[in-house]
């Protein structure tokens, strides 16, 4: 959902509907359950916050932000100010994504979307690395990757 309508013209996704309200309007009258997810991705406060508010009381299974880890920290200080609990605020994901390395929006997309998968199906970073065999990333980090300059 995006109020914003400098971004309406442009939603043409098949298969989607794009919401106009403001986003924690639209997260309560969707009465988020444990099979939602609420990813903000705007980087403007004034709506990220207000949904990651009302989406920290619900039982959706992740909620998270995009941004840096500074903005990620000061976000929970602004959370903090409008009285949500330590423990409603611990569960808020940011930055979001697998640490994949990515850059572009597609790659940032993926990242995203593979973290939701992983916390679906309650896969945490210390079980995967855990499942990795011993000396894997030295022995992947000593491969040259195809088409690289080393």
């Amino acid at each position: 959902c995006d109020p914003r309508e400098e971004y309406h013209l442009g939603w043409d996704v098949p298969g989607t509907i794009l919401s106009t309200g403001m986003p924690d309007d639209v997260a309560i009258e969707m009465q988020l359950d444990a099979q939602c997810a609420v990813v903000a991705v705007t980087h403007d406060p004034k709506l990220d916050d207000l949904v990651l508010l009302e989406a920290l009381k619900s039982p959706a299974f992740y909620v998270g932000a995009l941004g840096s880890s500074r903005n990620d920290a000061k976000r929970r200080e602004r959370l903090a100010m409008f009285d949500l609990p330590p423990e409603a605020i611990a569960r808020l994901r940011g930055p979001i994504g697998l640490n994949l390395g990515s850059r572009t929006p597609a790659e940032i997309a993926v990242a995203i979307v593979a973290e939701l998968v992983a916390v679906r199906n309650g896969v945490t970073q210390t079980q995967r690395e855990a499942q990795r065999p011993r000396g894997a990333a030295a022995e992947t980090a000593a491969q040259p990757v195809a088409g690289s300059a080393h």
